[in-house]
């Protein structure tokens, strides 16, 4: 971990002022990073040299990922700093999943505006809960000064030939999501003041936000029962339009079919609770096809301790694009997330 410009984060304004009186850069880092996750034994070395040394086992395929969150744009600025340590590991490890991987290391690219100890220990508890959570080890990365970013890069392995990928649905698998799609979105609009209400149901949807779960070890056992499969992180309908459009098929979702969770009809009601559904994104669940035949198999992963609900959504069908269905007739589909967009 070295500063980009080659100078410790102790640099100075252009009037003269220590941006970070506090603590320089390499402090930082043995204070805060040095430690993070957990160790093994397949890091031949990891924080403090120009890069990692690691080691891939023999018949498996090495999978990479990487993501940035942005203050303002990814999460609110008032949001805790050990909720955006968490997230910023946990939506790589959605990414990691969606292939049917296991995790094994990070980097962190950390951009700050100023060095506050009190929010780098914060943020480095909920990085370190989320990647000891998944046996992730922390083997480098950087850090330098400008607006609050922060950049993961995870890196796992599998198997050789054995990834899930969004290529592989056929015209007749079943179309499969997990968890409860909309709650995260919800729980962004409720801190953000779009959407309104209290209580329990408030605070779950708003901890399904600070807290996503990664779908990591379901993600494994789908290997050699999915035929396609990405996470939800940009809305299930535009996601789901990436996984037909690399497979070359069309969808029919139920709209009677939707997940919706108790605390997102009560808050948003029915079509409020759709559309957050189809269109929030922030989800990280895993939303994959299966052939008929292999449902005996899906329900042997479901039913694995700790396993998600599962919830089928609707087929993949010929032509090309999804159409949502309801007893009234069609329905339209909200847009999902897009960088640009915006």
């Amino acid at each position: 971990m070295v500063c980009l410009t080659g100078q410790p984060l102790s640099c100075v304004r252009a009037n003269g002022a220590s941006e970070f009186p506090a603590v320089g850069e390499f402090e930082l880092i043995e204070r805060f990073f040095a430690r993070l996750g957990v160790s093994r034994a397949d890091v031949t070395l990891g924080v403090g040299d120009d890069a990692a040394l690691l080691v891939v086992p023999p018949q498996h395929e090495l999978v990479a990922c990487v993501d940035t969150l942005v203050q303002g744009l990814h999460f609110p600025a008032t949001t805790r700093a050990d909720d955006i340590g968490w997230r910023s590991l946990a939506v790589n490890l959605s990414d990691i999943a969606a292939m049917g991987a296991t995790p094994a290391w990070a980097t962190l690219a950390l951009t700050l505006p100023t060095a506050d100890e009190e929010w780098l220990e914060s943020f480095s508890l909920g990085f370190d809960a989320m990647a000891k959570a998944h046996q992730v080890s922390l083997v480098g990365g950087d850090t330098t000064q400008g607006p609050l970013t922060v950049t993961v890069q995870v890196m796992g392995f599998l198997p050789s030939g054995t990834a899930l990928r969004r290529s592989g649905a056929q015209v007749g698998d079943l179309l499969y999501v997990t968890g409860w799609p909309g709650d995260a979105a919800a729980g962004l609009a409720l801190i953000e003041g779009r959407l309104s209400g209290q209580g329990a149901y408030r605070g779950a949807l708003e901890h399904k936000f600070r807290r996503p779960e990664p779908r990591v070890a379901f993600g494994q056992r789908l290997r050699g029962v999915a035929s396609a499969c990405v996470d939800v992180s940009d809305g299930l309908a535009q996601d789901l339009g990436r996984l037909i459009g690399a497979s070359g098929v069309g969808a029919v979702m139920r709209a009677s079919e939707l997940p919706l969770s108790q605390a997102l009809f009560a808050l948003a009601g029915e079509r409020g609770a759709r559309d957050f559904a189809l269109g929030g994104g922030d989800d990280y669940e895993l939303l994959f096809t299966v052939p008929p035949s292999r449902r005996a198999g899906l329900a042997r992963a479901m039913a694995t301790a700790g396993s998600p609900a599962c919830h089928c959504i609707g087929e993949i069908t010929e032509g090309r694009g999804i159409r949502l269905v309801s007893a009234a007739g069609d329905l339209s589909l909200p847009a999902g997330w897009d960088h640009f967009s915006v």
